[in-house]
């Protein structure tokens, strides 16, 4: 009896050790495959938080232009009673210090208070040789991109947040623009996230890839305070900064496709 009590037990533990080294195989051969799989991993956008590179921009050319200037001021502020063109050049300014630390070289339309035509006369003729002056000079300087730097203004207080504009039927002004709204939202973080959005402006018709930037409103108190502020004007510059690196990212990956079609 004790003989075939001792067998069945024999039998059944010599089965619990098969199992068992057969689970030990299993999880060994699961984890080799595990090892050998690749991990995937996640882009994370330029425009999401984290640095960029110093060489981001490298051999590119972005003309600025700091909105008005000289007999046209543009809108005024309500709370500082500042006009809209000495605030761009800050801000203008400000950006140019950002891209040139990473790489870029860029180019002003204007350096001081002045306007870019000759003439003592406000009128409508003279505010489109200015324009033209301003991309005559984006297009001298072989720009790879346009900036124009403005600021928003609006009867009601309450409304806010930067946006930016493309020439209508403009493809490659509305993909600068999409990339740089997208990067001023998640760089600056405003209360109210707009869309780029196409409009009818002379100084975004050229043959450049080219963007109106109204970076706020100064007709928002809390808005107004912000855009005054040097470090949020270095944001705003980082924004452009990091969008741009972006846009041209994406204009690398059109490059091949474009070579390929027949």
């Amino acid at each position: 009896m004790s003989s075939f009590i001792h067998k069945i037990f024999t039998n059944r533990l010599s089965r619990l050790r098969i199992c068992i080294l057969f689970l030990l195989a299993m999880t060994a051969l699961c984890l080799g495959l595990g090892l050998n799989k690749p991990v995937a991993t996640k882009t994370v956008s330029a425009t999401q938080g984290e640095a960029l590179p110093p060489d981001a921009l490298a051999g590119m050319t972005v003309a600025l232009d700091p909105g008005h200037g000289g007999y046209d001021g543009g809108a005024r502020a309500r709370d500082s009673g500042l006009w809209e063109k000495e605030i761009t050049l800050q801000i203008a300014q400000k950006v140019e210090e950002i891209l040139k630390a990473h790489g870029a070289k860029v180019v002003l339309t204007r350096r001081e208070d002045v306007d870019l035509c000759e003439g003592s006369t406000a009128s409508l003729t003279r505010k489109r040789r200015d324009l033209q002056a301003r991309v005559s000079i984006a297009l001298e300087a072989k720009a790879d991109v346009l900036l124009s730097i403005h600021l928003n203004e609006y009867r009601a207080r309450g409304e806010s947040g930067p946006q930016v504009f493309y020439q209508h039927g403009g493809d490659a002004g509305r993909l600068l623009s999409g990339v740089l709204q997208k990067a001023m939202i998640a760089e600056l973080k405003p209360k109210r996230e707009r869309a780029a959005l196409a409009g009818d402006y002379f100084v975004l018709r050229s043959a450049i890839p080219s963007a109106l930037v109204e970076c706020g409103f100064i007709s928002n108190a809390e808005e107004e305070k912000l855009l005054l502020t040097s470090d949020y004007q270095k944001q705003i510059g980082m924004a452009l900064a990091k969008g741009l690196a972006e846009y041209r990212q994406l204009k690398q990956m059109q490059q091949p496709q474009a070579k390929e079609q027949p």
